[in-house]
Parts: C-alpha cells; sequence; structure tokens
C-alpha cells in the first residue's frame, strides 16, 4: 500500500495481545516519517514487538499527552507540509477516544491535510460486543470525573434515555463509582471487564446494585458496561407501550427494536414484543 503525501494515520494499536496489530496498521508504523506516541518508551517496545525496525535516521518519534499536545501541532503540521506521513498512537487502542489526539486531529483538517484511520482495537468495541447487553444506542463516556458531584451530573444526562452507557475507570474509585451509578441511574444490568484481550482477561457480569455492594481487588484496565434502564413493573401496558416506542425511535429492524425492549423489560420476551410491534403497525396499540 503507498502513503499519501501530507497524511496523519491515526493508528490502533494492540490493548494487550500483540496480534491485534492489523498488517495495515504495521505497514503504516514501518513506513512513517513521525511517530507521535503517549509515551515513546511504550511505543519502541511496540515497535520491537512487532519486529518493525527503529527509525531510521531522518525519521522521528516525538512523545504527544495532554499537556504537550497544542505545543506538538506546529511541528506535526511542518511535517505534514513537506508531504510527509505522520502515525498517532496511544499507549493501547484506538487514540483520540479517551486519549490526546483531537486537538491535534482538528488542527491537520483545518490546515487542509488528510487524517486517515488504521482502525483496530478498541477497548469499547471489544467490552460493548461479548458484554450480552444492548449494543444499540449506547454512549462512551470516556474516563468519568474525579468528584462525586461531577460523576452524578455527568451521568444524570443519561438516566432518563434507553442508552446502553461504556466508561473506563480505575480500580481504586470503581467500588464509589457503581454506587453513585446505582444511585443516579437506577437498577440496570452490569459488565466490568478488566485486562481486554491480555492473559488475565475477565468478564463479571451481575445488577449494578449486586456489583457495587461487592468488594473486589481488581488489577489491570476496567472498562464498565451498563445496560439501559431495567422497568420493573412489566405488567404495565403504557410502560411496555413507551419502551417499545423508544426503542422504534432509536431505529433498527423490528427483531432488533424487540430486542433492545426485551433487555429493558424483564419477564418480557422478544418474541412477545415483536408480534405487540406488529399489531402497532397494524393500527393497534401496543398492550
Amino acid at each position: 500500500m503507498q502513503g499519501e503525501p501530507g497524511t496523519l494515520w491515526v493508528v490502533a494499536t494492540p490493548l494487550g495481545n500483540a496480534g491485534d496489530l492489523t498488517p495495515r496498521a504495521r505497514d503504516i508504523l514501518g513506513r512513517a516519517g513521525l511517530l507521535l506516541c503517549e509515551d515513546t518508551r511504550r511505543a519502541i517496545r511496540l515497535l520491537a514487538d512487532q519486529g518493525i525496525a527503529q527509525p531510521p535516521e531522518g525519521r522521528r518519534m516525538l512523545s504527544l499527552f495532554d499537556h504537550n499536545e497544542e505545543g506538538r501541532i506546529p511541528q506535526v503540521l511542518a511535517h505534514l507540509d513537506q508531504g510527509g506521513e505522520a502515525a498517532l498512537v496511544s499507549d493501547a487502542g484506538t487514540p483520540v477516544l479517551s486519549d490526546p489526539g483531537y486537538l491535534l486531529v482538528r488542527a491537520c483538517l483545518e490546515a487542509g491535510h488528510r487524517v486517515r484511520p488504521a482502525p483496530g482495537p478498541s477497548a469499547v468495541m471489544a467490552a460493548l460486543c461479548v458484554s450480552g447487553l444492548a449494543p444499540q444506542p449506547f454512549v462512551f463516556l470516556g474516563f468519568l470525573p474525579r468528584k462525586s458531584g461531577d460523576v452524578r451530573q455527568a451521568l444524570a444526562r443519561f438516566a432518563p434515555t434507553g442508552c446502553t452507557l461504556v466508561f473506563f475507570e480505575r480500580k481504586d474509585r470503581l467500588a464509589k463509582t457503581l454506587a453513585l451509578a446505582l444511585e443516579v441511574l437506577g437498577e440496570r444490568d452490569c459488565v466490568v471487564a478488566r485486562e481486554l484481550t491480555k492473559t488475565h482477561e475477565e468478564f463479571l457480569r451481575s445488577r449494578l446494585s449486586e456489583m457495587a455492594a461487592q468488594e473486589r481487588e481488581l488489577l489491570g484496565e476496567i472498562t464498565v458496561v451498563l445496560g439501559p434502564a431495567l422497568e420493573q413493573a412489566t405488567a404495565d401496558p403504557d410502560m411496555v407501550r413507551r419502551v417499545l416506542e423508544e426503542e422504534a425511535r432509536a431505529g433498527g429492524r423490528p427483531r432488533e427494536v424487540a430486542r433492545r425492549a426485551a433487555a429493558r423489560l424483564p419477564g418480557r420476551t422478544a418474541k412477545e414484543l415483536y408480534a405487540l410491534l406488529g399489531q402497532g403497525r397494524g393500527g393497534e396499540h401496543v398492550t
């Protein structure tokens, strides 16, 4: 694959399993004249693990993290102005989502340069797709704020929605955050994923109330997935109708809508709700 001049590549790198780097990403990392990394030491280890030659003469590797991102932008633009390629990587996974790079991407686009993805590993998508919780719609919250009041405010925005929520959390704050989530969001299905793709990968599945009440010593990187709010009074026709209408507005085929609604209505099956959707299309009320 031939590179294009003046291009910033946003390159996804392995979360833990070295085999997850795509051949395309490996090729880009092997040829880009400028590598931008959160931690140059970790980037050097990545290159070594992948058998990629260390940067040759004339090729640069620069750190790019929260506190120096703005200062790096002129250097990157100067490189792209000369027709070069630059590759942005985070310590693990897909850059920009919860790592530095947003300001750089915006600056490159505004300067008329191309910004292209080299997609691959993502903790968000890895946790979501095996969680067993409704995959759409979902909202990714990144790392939640440190202060309890700010956490409550951030979560409260999504309490009325039917969205699945995904966020990262540090092990020493997990229990407190889950307790706050229960207080603000109410009961939900909860999956805590840790050490994704690594040797000690683990998925803990339970109701949010049960997860928040348990004291655990969890090590490693943690991704939390919270399903849509669970509606308890499933016999209430008005509640069933409301949930079906909300999921129908979110889009998707009727069977998908029924599956998402069933995830929010314990005691109601997707087959039953699919039949109710059919009645609704025929002009009858959902009951």
